[in-house]
């Protein structure tokens, strides 16, 4: 499929319900999601304790919450409804939202959250590859997206994504042990997740399932 400059390039608040008040209430909704892998890590069992009570883990409420969301999704796809923020195209598709909360879910259900040794990590360090995977995602996408909205610029925002995901893994590499080069491999393929243009599956999604595909092929080599 060829990618037409003007998709590349497109001003999403002129398609963004609600103009440009809208369009920063999607970003700061994306951006808002950084605090996803300390609450699933960090408190998980707690917040599915409390809002299950005590009926599912925190695996399983990360489960039935996609679900959730899929289910609603499907319901808004039959109603046509697109709500401030989202863009007068997803009236009739999947929209970022509900493609974004699907892979943040796979994130955190297939991500190892063991060390080198085997040994089951706990707190914020098990999630040495879901933290990376999700703030990929949560962090580069809008970092690309401004760019290309405001400078027109592909490969400003190629080279600026890279730097943004290098720093996620490497930090990551650092703080969380997290492999390194699994770091050097993956961080990329966040980058790549941005590229695509089709009106299939949305960046939000690619840009989560594009590493997070990497690094269940390397696993066996880690």
């Amino acid at each position: 499929m060829v990618i037409q400059e003007k998709d590349i390039f497109v001003d999403h608040v002129e398609h963004s319900v609600g103009g440009f008040g809208g369009h920063a209430f999607r970003r700061l909704t994306h951006i808002s999601m950084v605090i996803v892998p300390y609450l699933y890590y960090v408190h998980g069992e707690e917040i599915a304790s409390l809002i299950t009570f005590d009926n599912l883990s925190a695996r399983e409420f990360v489960s039935a919450f996609c679900i959730f969301i899929l289910t609603v999704e499907a319901v808004r796809l039959r109603t046509g409804i697109v709500i401030v923020g989202q863009r007068e195209y997803e009236s009739n598709q999947i929209s970022a939202l509900a493609w974004g909360s699907i892979a943040v879910s796979l994130a955190l259900l297939i991500a190892p959250t063991e060390g080198k040794d085997g040994v089951q990590l706990t707190g914020i360090e098990s999630g040495l590859y879901g933290v990376p995977l999700i703030l990929g995602m949560t962090l580069v996408d809008p970092l690309m997206g401004e760019v290309k909205r405001i400078k027109k610029d592909l490969g400003m925002a190629i080279l600026l994504g890279t730097l943004a995901s290098y720093t996620i893994w490497m930090g990551c590499y650092f703080w969380l042990g997290t492999d390194f080069i699994a770091s050097l491999l993956l961080a990329p393929l966040t980058v790549a997740g941005e590229l695509p243009r089709n009106h299939l599956v949305d960046d939000n999604a690619t840009m989560v399932l594009f590493p997070l595909t990497g690094l269940v092929l390397l696993l066996p080599f880690l």
